[in-house]
């Protein structure tokens, strides 16, 4: 009997151990302590710490250490903490889609659900998103670019910065002038009429 039970225990512990690095997967390898708990896997991620195939990638968070380090990092961490119910927006999801020159300082994050962390790096916007309105970038969700455009217009940013936002967004092709004049219909009135001014020189 006492055999039987270890056996499943193990086996417990293996299946939590195979859904943990299936989370992982999905952000480029990190993954929470908060999901470590959730699959019970506490002692098998305490010898993976111990043996190096696992790393310390900040508070509450952590990485299989068989995924490279990559430019865009920094987004996938995040979405892993927010269990995968966030979108980088505004500014952050302009540089992404290589629209204007905001150049943030901050992190932008559109997110649906989930506690922020204690950190001076993000900003983060408690909105719900529908489908959409997002699109995947691998390892994390991004604002499409019509719905980022849409979003600067709403923002703090000058005229002249969206305007070559919005220029930016036709030349290269990430939406049209079409869809941006129609969606803007939706703005509020001050938003709408910025928007409208960006089109009129773009």
């Amino acid at each position: 009997m006492a055999g039987d039970a270890a056996g499943r225990a193990l086996e417990s512990a293996e299946h939590g151990w195979r859904v943990l690095r299936r989370l992982a997967g999905r952000h480029a390898g990190f993954f929470t302590t908060r999901q470590v708990l959730r699959t019970r896997c506490e002692a098998r991620v305490r010898v993976a710490l111990g043996d190096g195939s696992v790393t310390r990638a900040g508070v509450g968070m952590l990485r299989l250490a068989e995924w490279q380090p990559g430019p865009l990092d920094e987004y996938a961490m995040w979405a892993a903490w927010f269990d995968g119910a966030a979108a980088v927006s505004h500014h952050s999801a302009a540089e992404l889609h290589g629209i204007g020159r905001l150049q943030p300082r901050f992190l932008h994050l559109s997110v649906g659900s989930g506690r922020p962390p204690v950190t001076p790096r993000l900003v983060v916007l408690r909105r719900s998103l529908i489908g959409a309105e997002i699109e995947s970038a691998g390892p994390f969700l991004v604002t499409t670019p019509l719905r980022t455009v849409l979003d600067l217009a709403e923002a703090d940013i000058g005229q002249p910065a969206l305007d070559e936002v919005i220029a930016d967004a036709i030349a290269i092709n990430r939406c049209t002038s079409a869809e941006i004049r129609y969606a803007g219909k939706r703005l509020p009135a001050r938003a709408a009429s910025r928007l409208y001014r960006a089109l009129a020189g773009a």
